[in-house]
């Protein structure tokens, strides 16, 4: 395990801002706005912005004040976030970031989880934070082999091994609740709580029939079909040919942005307004990261990879071991769960319907997450 600090080329900002003076801007339909995908009058607004105002020094400053390290984890260069607790007891948190975010989507809930007695809460509540960045994604190695990486037995050595915690309990949203989900499934003997923040649960396998299916249940699989429908074929894509898109995303910074802002606009509670929930620096700091780190391919192929080489499902009665507590933000729409279906393969120690929020709550809602991460952990200090 070793220090890190971010320290982009200032080659590579060279490039960047040259590449984004040059972008050839497509043609749009007259007054369509977002209808069609990412709106074209936004985008040269913040692709301006990008050139002229953005301060990538600034911002690389910032998040170096955050404790950063790596480490070798199962042959994988693992990028980390490690803040200790202010506090009596604190007890170890991993939390794991979602696509198209990085570990920058949860730096806003570190310094009260840590610390909660300097944000107006209880030294009692305070945790030892752990923010990894994912395989494939930020600061952390590429993996180029074939094949689905287990993350959470890479965080299971992370917390016990390199960081010589003997327990602890996580967080996720996106594809971070995915790794939640399994951290609580298959890592139990080491993790006492999960906790998910993200409509992205897992499924029993096969699905139930519809006559068991409550109301509410079947309402909710005619959501997810429309969802899929509508809104998922960035999904489709990633999981079917990452290879190919990745060829433009790679190579023109307007078009990462598009493909990740409209992503930010769409799944948060913004009411079609992305800057009412980020603003211009947050967007962009993210898809830097995404430019500098090239990692745009290596975090779209893990969809390719749970698509072709799945874990094994739930089987019928089978639920997910560690204590779950789950939270719903309304941001979510379509996709929001019921708590019956969840109970089908979690076991639901607690149940919160947030009043706003949506897909990426510690960036949206930091103070209502870290509320309810500390309250649903709290009964297990001192066990």
């Amino acid at each position: 395990m070793e220090p890190f600090a971010i320290d982009v080329p200032e080659a590579v900002l060279h490039d960047l801002r040259e590449r984004l003076r040059a972008t050839r801007w497509p043609d749009a339909v007259e007054g369509a706005g977002w209808d069609y995908g990412a709106d074209l009058a936004y985008m040269q607004e913040l692709v301006a912005y990008w050139v002229d105002r953005f301060d990538w020094r600034a911002q690389e400053r910032r998040l170096n004040q955050l404790p950063q390290f790596r480490a070798r984890v199962d042959g994988l260069g693992i990028h980390f976030v490690h803040v200790r607790g202010r506090g009596p007891a604190p007890i170890p948190l991993v939390l794991t970031h979602g696509w198209p975010s990085s570990f920058i989507e949860l730096e806003a809930v570190a310094g009260p989880l840590a610390d909660p007695a300097s944000h107006g809460g209880d030294a009692r509540d305070a945790f030892d934070v752990v923010i990894p960045s994912m395989p494939g994604f930020g600061f952390s190695d590429r993996p180029t082999a074939r094949g689905f990486v287990r993350v959470d037995r890479l965080w299971r050595k992370l917390m016990t091994q390199v960081l010589g915690y003997p327990w602890f309990v996580a967080h996720g949203t996106d594809v971070g609740a995915r790794v939640t989900s399994a951290l609580g499934r298959f890592q139990a003997d080491v993790v006492r709580g999960i906790h998910l923040g993200s409509v992205d649960l897992e499924w029993p396998d096969p699905p139930p029939d519809a006559a068991s299916m409550t109301a509410a249940e079947r309402d909710y699989v005619a959501r997810c079909a429309r969802w899929e429908k509508e809104q998922g074929a960035y999904g489709e894509l990633q999981a079917t040919t990452p290879q190919t898109a990745a060829y433009g995303l790679n190579d023109s910074p307007a078009a990462l942005a598009a493909w990740i802002v409209e992503k930010y606009r769409a799944w948060s509670d913004c009411g079609g307004e992305v800057e009412r929930r980020f603003s211009k620096d947050t967007l962009l700091t993210n898809v830097v990261v995404y430019w500098a780190t090239q990692t745009i391919n290596s975090s779209m192929r893990r969809y390719y990879e749970v698509r072709h080489d799945p874990q094994p499902p739930l089987r019928p009665g089978e639920r997910i071991e560690a204590p779950a507590s789950i939270a719903m933000f309304p941001g979510e729409r379509d996709l929001l769960v019921p708590r019956e279906w969840a109970e089908r393969c979690y076991h639901v120690r607690r149940w919160t319907n947030m009043p706003r929020g949506g897909h990426f709550p510690a960036l949206e809602e930091p103070e209502l997450l870290v509320q309810d991460l500390r309250e649903s952990f709290r009964p297990l200090r001192g066990s």
